[in-house]
C-alpha cells in the first residue's frame, strides 16, 4: 500500500494500472478473479481510508475542469459503467461521484430503448446525453447494451454487432479527438456474488424496492452475457478508449479503483482555473470605494 507522503496522483496511477486491459489480447471474463485487489496490499479499512483521502484531490480536479468549461475550453470526461445486474453501477455513482460537486456531473441511466429511439441509429440516444464542456458525464449502462443485451436476446445477428463494434470505435475515437476523455469500466462480479446481492434485496424490506424479477430471468443467461461481454471488451479496447476491468465483488475496491481512474485521467488533462476576464485590481478598488 502506498504511504500517505506520496502525491495523490502517484497513488492513483499505481492503483489503476492493473485494471487496464492489454490492447489486442483475448478476453475471457470467466478467468478473471472478481474478488481480486491487484497491486493493493491493504484490506477493506485501508481501501476506504484511501478513497476518503483521495476525495479532496478528485473534487479539486473536477472543480478546475468545470471552471475551464465556463471559459470556453472544450474538454470533458465520459465515465462509462457496464456490468451484470447488481454489479454496482448505481453504487459507484453514489460513492464515487458523490465526492464531487453535482453541478459538474451529468448522469444518465440508459433503459430499454423507446420506439422513437429504435427508429434512429443506435448511437442517436447516446449522443444526446454526452457531457458538455467542463462536465463529467456518467453513463449507467451505455451504447454497449446495443452489442451485448441485444446479442444475448437475439435481436441482432453477428454481422450487425460486428458493424456496431466498428461504429463504437469510430464514435469513441471522435469523442477523444474532440476533447472528451473516455473512461470505460466493466464492473466484474461473480455469479455467486450476484446471487448474494439479489437475496439481500429480497430479505431486507428496505431493499425490496430495488429487486426486479427480470434480474432473476437474466441470471439464466449468465454464460451468454459473459461471452458477449468478453468479445465486446476485446473488440472495443483501443488505445484512445481502453477498457478497465474492475473486480467488483468488494464494493470498497470498486469505489477506490474508479476514484483512482478519475483522478488519473483528470491529472493527465491538467485542468486549471481560468484567468478572470476582468481587471482584478480595478474590481477590488471599486469594492473599496
Amino acid at each position: 500500500m502506498a504511504t500517505s507522503t506520496e502525491p495523490a496522483g502517484m497513488r492513483a496511477r499505481e492503483l489503476v494500472q492493473p485494471a487496464k486491459l492489454p490492447i489486442g489480447q483475448p478476453v475471457e471474463l470467466r478467468t478473471i478473479d472478481s474478488a481480486a485487489t491487484p497491486g493493493f496490499t491493504g484490506g477493506r479499512t485501508d481501501g476506504i481510508a484511501l478513497t476518503t483521502q483521495l476525495a479532496p484531490t478528485l473534487a479539486e480536479l473536477q472543480e478546475k475542469l468545470f471552471a475551464e468549461g465556463t471559459s470556453g475550453m472544450n474538454r470533458s470526461v465520459l465515465l462509462v459503467l457496464q456490468g451484470m445486474d447488481t454489479a454496482g453501477k448505481g453504487g459507484t455513482v453514489k460513492h464515487v461521484l458523490g465526492q464531487v460537486d453535482p453541478m459538474g456531473v451529468h448522469y444518465h441511466a440508459f433503459k430499454m430503448p423507446t420506439v422513437q429511439e429504435l427508429s434512429h441509429d443506435f448511437l442517436w440516444r447516446i449522443r444526446k446525453e454526452l457531457p458538455r464542456p467542463g462536465i463529467i458525464g456518467v453513463f449507467d449502462r451505455s451504447h454497449y447494451e446495443d452489442v451485448v443485451a441485444t446479442r444475448v436476446h437475439g435481436s441482432i445477428d453477428r454481422p450487425t454487432w460486428l458493424r456496431r463494434f466498428a461504429a463504437i470505435n469510430r464514435f469513441e475515437n471522435d469523442l477523444v479527438a474532440n476533447g472528451t476523455a473516455v473512461i470505460k469500466c466493466f464492473l466484474h462480479i461473480s455469479a455467486d456474488e450476484q446471487r448474494r446481492r439479489l437475496m439481500a434485496r429480497l430479505t431486507d424490506p428496505t431493499k425490496q424496492w430495488k429487486f426486479n424479477p427480470h434480474d432473476t430471468d437474466e441470471r439464466a443467461r449468465w454464460s451468454d452475457y459473459s461471452v458477449a461481454y468478453s468479445e465486446a471488451l476485446e473488440r472495443t479496447n483501443t488505445e484512445v478508449a481502453p477498457w478497465h476491468i474492475i473486480p467488483a465483488d468488494r464494493k470498497w475496491w470498486r469505489n477506490l479503483m474508479v476514484t483512482s481512474l478519475l483522478i488519473d485521467t483528470l491529472e493527465g488533462m491538467s485542468p486549471a482555473y481560468p484567468a478572470p476576464p476582468y481587471d482584478v485590481d480595478y474590481e477590488m478598488a471599486r469594492l473599496m470605494e
